[in-house]
């Protein structure tokens, strides 16, 4: 462990300042659990003793040219930002009179370990290498989680990370206690399921949500995704063809080029990666399937007509009640709207060059990520009417449209922009609002089709579809 702590360039570069200084300094938390367990972590937190670290923060910032950040004047929390702007280190005064009452304030004990950066020495006061060693996530005390309930939460985004247990009387706490998440700030519900999202191990983590009711709790529609059972296209039900896509996508991603990896590696809103957004949507994306749900009396059939655009529609308010901004649900509806797009261009008999071209154009920049999510539907739903020929040939389709789209992205213009929104404003008389939005997007739709090519045909277009939307 300390070799890697040691040779971390941020906390090179901090242990040669503090040689100068007569300054006591611990790295605590995440950093210090990743380094036991091998893992490289570039989520550095300091403590430094009561009254210091803002002075700290200054002068470390001074001496590297970087940036001091006020994160919590009150509890005393400051950042350091690098001059790269991407690194950072955060530093705050001790909690309590020692680094020992610290450690004993925090949420689990695989959290509450510290290294003495002075000294080069481990400071493991609750045993917690060995909670570590046996994979188990133990609360440090009922008190600590329950005066802040976000940690009930959080101990199942350490077991999607992790892949850990929980300890039994953390399975009590949660269980006589998950229902104060509904008071909780939904800000913080909404950090800790994009970071949840991530884990590798979000299977085990989304069972144990369900186990202890507190998937409908955040989520009510999956109340109704329950109900539908398996069908003559699915061999799951739809909850469990939910997860099993959340699987698939995982599989997906760790299976694919590096070109596919870069991309879904990318951070997207909120510092996060674009691939946990991509596996939040993935479980979500038949959440329309309940609303739709059709069985026809001669064949017995099910059928879920236009789930994708309803679901993209239906969850919305949930979205928008975990505090999601309108970027991240834009994001999120685009996969739901989508998911069965690029499954359709690629099973359609005498498929042209101009549909890749239009799927790649209407995709953008969530090309591959529509891909990912029709190959991960396909692989998770294996009824008894999907044949290994259909799932062949639907699989190869899409893994040569990926290639498609690496050959011709670059090639692909952007579309011109005929009339702007202010330009439709004046045409058509109307203020900005939802209204606009839909009429530049179905002038979007219409251009991508080449139903319209000039100005004068986009102008066309708008005056005609202004009369049916609502």
């Amino acid at each position: 462990m300390i070799e890697i702590i040691n040779k971390n360039l941020i906390i090179k570069t901090l242990k040669t300042f503090l040689e100068k200084k007569n300054q006591i300094v611990y790295v605590v938390g995440g950093f210090v659990r990743d380094c036991l367990l091998g893992n490289e972590s570039c989520d550095i937190d300091i403590v430094t003793t009561k009254g210091h670290a803002k002075t700290l923060a200054l002068n470390f910032s001074d001496e590297i040219n970087g940036y001091f950040v006020e994160l919590d004047k009150e509890n005393s929390i400051y950042r350091v930002v690098f001059p790269d702007k991407e690194n950072y280190i955060d530093i705050a005064d001790c909690v309590g009179n020692s680094i020992e009452e610290d450690l004993k304030r925090r949420d689990f004990t695989i959290n509450a370990m510290a290294y003495d950066l002075t000294n080069d020495k481990l400071i493991d006061i609750l045993d917690s290498s060995n909670d570590l060693t046996k994979g188990i996530i133990r609360e440090i005390s009922k008190e600590n989680m329950l005066d802040d309930s976000i940690r009930l939460f959080r101990a199942f985004r350490f077991q999607s990370t992790l892949g850990f247990e929980f300890s039994e009387s953390l399975k009590n706490i949660i269980n006589e206690n998950a229902k104060l998440l509904q008071k909780t700030a939904k800000e913080r519900i909404n950090a800790e399921l994009i970071k949840l999202f991530g884990g590798k191990n979000i299977i085990k983590a989304i069972h144990a949500l369900d186990e202890y009711k507190i998937l409908e709790l955040l989520i009510p529609e999956i109340s109704e995704i329950k109900k539908i059972p398996p069908n003559s296209h699915h061999h799951l039900p739809l909850l469990e063809h939910s997860i099993e896509t959340v699987n698939q996508i995982q599989k997906f991603y760790e299976l694919s080029c590096a070109q596919v990896k870069t991309h879904l590696d990318k951070t997207l809103y909120g510092g996060q990666p674009r691939l946990n957004y991509l596996k939040l949507a993935a479980f979500l994306h038949d959440v329309g399937k309940p609303y739709t749900w059709q069985i026809e009396k001669e064949t017995g059939r099910h059928r879920f007509i236009k789930h994708d655009s309803e679901g993209a529609q239906i969850i919305v308010p949930t979205l928008k009640e975990l505090k999601f901004s309108k970027k991240q649900i834009a994001y999120i509806q685009k996969i739901i709207k989508y998911h069965i797009y690029p499954s359709s261009v690629v099973c359609t008999e005498g498929t042209s060059e101009k549909s890749y071209l239009r799927f790649f154009r209407k995709a953008g920049e969530e090309t591959i990520d529509l891909i990912a999510i029709a190959y991960a539907d396909r692989m998770s739903a294996l009824g008894p009417e999907i044949t290994q020929e259909i799932l062949n040939k639907n699989i190869a389709g899409l893994q040569n449209l990926i290639k498609i789209y690496f050959e011709e992205k670059n090639k692909l213009a952007p579309l011109p922009k005929l009339v702007n929104g202010n330009e439709i404003m004046q045409i058509l008389n109307i203020q900005a609002s939802p209204r606009l939005g839909k009429i530049i997007e179905q002038l979007k739709e219409a251009q991508i089709s080449s139903i319209v090519k000039t100005k004068e045909e986009a102008i066309d277009f708008i005056k005609k579809i202004n009369q049916n939307i609502q």
